[in-house]
């Protein structure tokens, strides 16, 4: 840790958070691409009831992302904390509670996935068309794939939290990039025609393995001059910090798992008009993941940093950050809302060439852009707490976007304009939940550091 000292303490800011921010963007467009690639590569079968089918299955691999928070997003947090307050070997204590509280949680939800795979598919509106599709992506990619998947997340936020946002970076890079150059080798090489979405799901599944070697592989080499521990016998004096963990890790993972509920809303409402809509829309939530992956790269940056001179008492440092890092978002946002409203027939032809789903999604592309910049904002202030420990006003954030707002709204837009009331749905809801987080951030601004 002593190697990234200047990092959080001296190097300017700018400098600073680029350090860690620019590689976690890559990774996270690396990561993007990966997603998209599965999209673009079953999508250019024509056929959208494989699209839908993938969009379904996604939305179950997508809880990973958000279980995987808990640990690594509540534990992260907690160790640059730490650092930043001079508590090394409680650090290695937190680290290793997070590494294997993640595979514990990552075992159960594959279990019960396996399990409940046919109900949930329903549930999440599969139709006859794409319940086969959707049933065999979630299990390579779920019950095969579900811990390798977490595992992976957790570690790069861990290594992210000690200073090492390159090597973070490059593992789910190099997982990303691995799976894009075997979808068409699985997908239309080494099984038959017709197993494209299984081609595509053992792919990303194999991919998430690479990475996890890599990652074990990395935590190895940095064990000895870093906080990285995954010591068994440290497990259980790092339970102590459950509570401070989870404090910070459960509203980020309920605010991903929110989203995972919200698309299972729109993908039942809109399974309600036939399969295409919930092609087109899968497409458009692919689309969108662009700004968002910029803005989270920024997030996940910014949270050591920020984490680390709170605790250090170095509130200006620490609010320079915060305002630089947001800056960038909202200007990049900004950007992809100008590219999408005028091409977005063409972002939607990449994925598909059927013409009823590219005029949908196009209609779609450019209602739900608007609310990419409320978005990218309420991200930055949700992650700033979380950064500071106070997991309450990020769990408020995060669960007025996508739970106290969109999703009864979701029901309201749907009753009253149809199909398309349900894109207008974001921007309602990220527009409210802004005002709410610029209160709390105000609030917390004038409370926890002008007093000091």
């Amino acid at each position: 840790m002593d190697d990234n000292k200047e990092l959080f303490e001296s190097m300017p800011v700018s400098k600073a958070l680029a350090k860690l921010a620019i590689p976690t963007i890559i990774s996270q467009l690396i990561t993007m691409i990966y997603n998209l690639a599965d999209t673009f590569f079953i999508g250019s079968t024509n056929d959208p009831y494989k699209v839908a089918a993938a969009t379904l299955a996604f939305t179950v691999f997508f809880v990973l992302n958000a279980l995987s928070n808990l640990f690594g997003i509540g534990g992260g947090s907690l160790i640059s904390r730490m650092l930043g307050d001079g508590k090394p070997e409680e650090a290695k204590k937190v680290c290793a509670f997070s590494f294997f509280g993640a595979i514990f949680v990552a075992v159960l939800y594959s279990v019960v996935c396996l399990i409940f795979m046919t109900p949930l598919l329903n549930l999440l509106g599969a139709s006859e068309s794409t319940i086969g599709y959707a049933s065999s992506y979630t299990f390579w990619v779920v019950v095969i794939g579900g811990i390798p998947a977490m595992l992976s997340l957790t570690m790069s936020h861990l290594l992210r939290s000690v200073g090492y946002a390159n090597q973070a970076s490059f593992g789910l890079g190099m997982g990303g990039i691995l799976n894009i150059a075997l979808d068409p080798l699985f997908m239309f090489v080494l099984l038959p025609k017709g197993q494209e979405v299984t081609g595509a799901a053992m792919a990303t599944m194999i991919s998430n393995v690479v990475a996890l070697c890599y990652f074990a592989f990395t935590f190895f080499k940095l064990r000895k001059g870093t906080v990285l521990s995954v010591s068994p016998r440290r497990v259980v004096p790092g339970t102590r910090y459950i509570g401070v963990i989870f404090s910070v890790g459960f509203p980020s993972a309920i605010g991903n798992l929110l989203s995972c509920v919200s698309n299972l809303v729109i993908n039942k409402l809109a399974s309600g008009y036939g399969d295409i809509p919930v092609a087109a829309l899968g497409i458009v939530k692919k689309i969108e993941m662009l700004p968002m992956n910029v803005g989270m790269g920024l997030c996940q940056g910014m949270l050591p940093l920020v984490a680390y001179n709170y605790a250090a008492k170095n509130f200006k440092r620490m609010k320079e950050t915060i305002r630089k890092a947001s800056l960038s978002g909202i200007g990049f946002a900004i950007l992809c809302v100008i590219v999408f409203e005028i091409f977005a027939h063409t972002s939607i032809r990449i994925f598909i060439n059927d013409a009823d789903t590219i005029a949908m999604g196009a209609a779609f592309l450019r209602i739900n852009c608007l609310a990419t910049p409320l978005m990218i904002c309420n991200f930055h202030i949700s992650f700033m707490f979380q950064a500071v420990g106070k997991g309450p006003q990020s769990l408020l954030i995060s669960s007025s976007r996508t739970g106290l707002v969109q999703i009864p709204m979701l029901f309201v837009m749907n009753a009253v304009a149809g199909l398309y009331g349900l894109a207008w749905t974001q921007l309602i809801s990220d527009g409210v939940t802004m005002l709410v987080a610029l209160i709390l951030y105000r609030n917390f601004v004038r409370k926890f550091v002008s007093a000091r």
